[in-house]
């Protein structure tokens, strides 16, 4: 093993990668899951042959691009555990997941388009990521949340808003959503 196969990649070849998935998800944004690689190997200022070196295949960059979405989100709902207010947070971080779900779901089916066990493996880790924040996002409110709820239910609620819905409609569901999983008040009687 040669001395140079120890250490991690070059810093310009980590800066390209990174200017590759930032101009990747501009032009994804912008034109659409089919953008020509030309396009974004330029907007990344490098050549196409560095574009490729990184990214062999449409398919090895549309991943890079939602998993860097999916680890966004993630790191958000990490940030918002640190809010005074816990179901604040929790639903702060719900409308950041219903744009995600209504704004990505083409990217993330592009990214995983194939017949091998890709799709479930990505699916699966990016499932599990996106659920653990959830998880601890809900135990940290449960005070203030129906106590039969579950992380898996609020995940299924809002992503069933996001996937009915436009992104301004689905933002506007979790938050109808969050008056149906509060804690009960106690009502006083006369």
């Amino acid at each position: 093993m040669s001395p140079d196969s120890k250490r991690g990649p070059r810093s310009d070849a980590t800066r390209n990668r990174s200017r590759l998935i930032a101009a990747a998800r501009e032009a994804l944004t912008e034109a659409g899951n089919d953008v020509a690689f030309d396009v974004i190997a330029r907007r990344a200022g490098v050549g196409n042959a560095t574009l490729y070196r990184h990214f062999p295949t449409r398919a090895d960059l549309l991943v890079a691009v939602y998993a860097d979405e999916v680890a966004a989100l993630c790191e958000r709902g990490a940030q918002l555990l640190q809010s005074a207010e816990p179901a604040d947070a929790l639903f702060a971080w719900l409308d950041e997941f219903v744009v995600h779900v209504a704004t990505k779901r083409a990217l993330a089916l592009a990214a995983t388009e194939g017949t091998d066990e890709r799709r479930t493996t990505l699916f699966r880790q990016w499932h599990t990521s996106i659920t653990s924040t959830a998880d601890r996002l809900v135990r940290r409110a449960q005070p203030a949340l129906r106590s039969d709820l579950t992380a898996a239910d609020v995940l299924t609620l809002a992503s069933g808003a996001a996937l009915t819905a436009d992104p301004t409609n689905a933002r506007r569901l979790v938050a109808l959503l969050r008056t149906g999983i509060a804690a009960p008040t106690e009502t006083a009687t006369d």
